[in-house]
């Protein structure tokens, strides 16, 4: 089972629960990206659990984009789990309609309700399941004995028990029809099921070179090269070119779409007591993240966490060292009492007791104080507002890069994405 989600939606929260401490991680075959997976025993049922870096999309822009895509379309995973977060549903609901697109075997886990009820947020889960056509579950990821719902959810979804329609979003169309075209070829010529020949018609319209490779491979197929699919693609690229349709302007309208949808359901199924609840964190956001203000308040802030990490670890630092200095002495005074060697005494004290205490008081006290300060940063939601800010200069440096495809391994247990 991979947990998917969006970052810091409580997905990791959830696996750590559930798998404890039958867990391990590592990366992905051929990739940076480190990945954990866990054993879960429910009722006499084993289910493996695989959780991954968080992700908005999976359109193919980052690493652990192209790792969930991969994995999903071609993992033939038992059922899919999506987490969001219950106090900002409608920026989630993207990435669940993507989804929705490759897979039916979708479970909806609503996480953070806890927190959605402070803020005075009501979803309605029957309703936003009636919307999507899947599972919803709505949990607190912190307890426990609210995973046991989840839990048999994915039971039944993985034993046929539960009948999903996953509902998907219905575009343009001039679009309906090319994607139309392409999944008559898909299904009939290559044999895939309607979920993904569907997501395949997309990307053969998107004419994304990177997701169709990797596709070809996945699947040992080759699509690019029959003929079928060689005349659709003239035919739909004249249609498009009738609509001026072209490649960014496919992409925008797909998204716009989506967008649109997820603004539609949130509308049915959430209700707030306090319309302004994040009228606030607005604010806060045009500040923190204007073109004017975002990158010096941003240097402001990391100037004093550092400011105070360096000065700040001067005084423990002293006295770390004047406190190993006192024992060094007495563990002298030991050594020549009992008579020790030179060379070993020098050895242990000077040696091994010397060098792990200069570390020690060098080392503990700046990251004592610099990671709980960068902790409050990240609990106060200024990294990902960091994060926003950096982003065109980090493009602008190339520092963003993709690597090759992920080839995924089979596996006897259940496995729940």
């Amino acid at each position: 089972m991979l947990f998917l989600g969006n970052p810091n939606v409580g997905k990791s929260t959830i696996f750590n629960n559930l798998t404890g401490m039958h867990q391990h991680t590592g990366n992905w075959p051929g990739k940076t990206v480190e990945n954990s997976a866990g054993n879960y025993n429910y009722q006499n049922k084993n289910f493996l659990f695989v959780d991954i870096p968080g992700t908005y999309s999976i359109m193919s822009n980052s690493e652990e984009e192209e790792i969930a895509r991969d994995y999903i379309c071609f993992g033939n995973p038992n059922c899919t789990v999506v987490v969001v977060d219950a106090t900002c549903l409608e920026r989630n609901l993207n990435l669940v309609f993507q989804i929705m697109e490759i897979t039916n075997n979708v479970v909806l886990c609503v996480n953070l309700l806890d927190e959605a009820k402070k803020k005075k947020i009501h979803i309605d889960l029957d309703v936003l399941s009636n919307e999507l056509g899947i599972p919803v579950v709505g949990v607190i990821a912190r307890k426990k004995k609210t995973l046991f719902k989840l839990m048999d959810t994915i039971k039944k979804v993985c034993s046929c028990k539960s009948t999903i329609n996953p509902k998907r979003i219905s575009y343009p169309s001039v679009i309906e029809d090319c994607i139309l075209e392409y999944q008559n070829i898909l299904e009939n010529e290559f044999e895939l099921s309607s979920y993904l020949s569907r997501w395949i018609a997309l990307k053969l319209i998107d004419g994304d070179s990177k997701i169709l490779d990797s596709i070809e491979k996945n699947l040992s197929i080759n699509l690019l090269k029959n003929e079928s699919i060689k005349n659709a693609q003239i035919t739909i690229k004249n249609k498009l070119e009738e609509e001026k349709l072209s490649q960014d302007s496919f992409r925008d309208l797909i998204v716009s779409n989506i967008m649109h949808k997820s603004e539609e359901i949130c509308k049915k199924v959430c209700t707030f007591e306090d319309e302004n609840y994040s009228k606030r964190d607005r604010k806060i956001d045009q500040i923190l993240t204007s073109k004017k203000f975002g990158i010096p308040i941003m240097i402001l802030f990391l100037g004093i966490i550092f400011w105070i990490t360096i000065i700040g670890a001067n005084y423990p630092s002293e006295a770390l060292f004047s406190m190993f200095a006192w024992i060094q002495d007495k563990l002298v005074f030991l050594t020549k009492f009992l008579h020790f060697p030179e060379w070993l005494s020098s050895m242990l004290i000077s040696g091994v007791y010397q060098t792990l205490t200069w570390i020690i008081s060098v080392m503990l006290p700046p990251m004592a104080i610099f990671f709980p300060l960068f902790t409050i940063l990240e609990d106060l939601g200024y990294l990902p507002r960091i994060a926003f800010n950096m982003d065109g200069i980090f493009k602008k440096c190339c520092c963003t890069r993709k690597t090759d495809d992920y080839h995924v391994h089979g596996s006897d247990n259940i496995v729940l994405f």
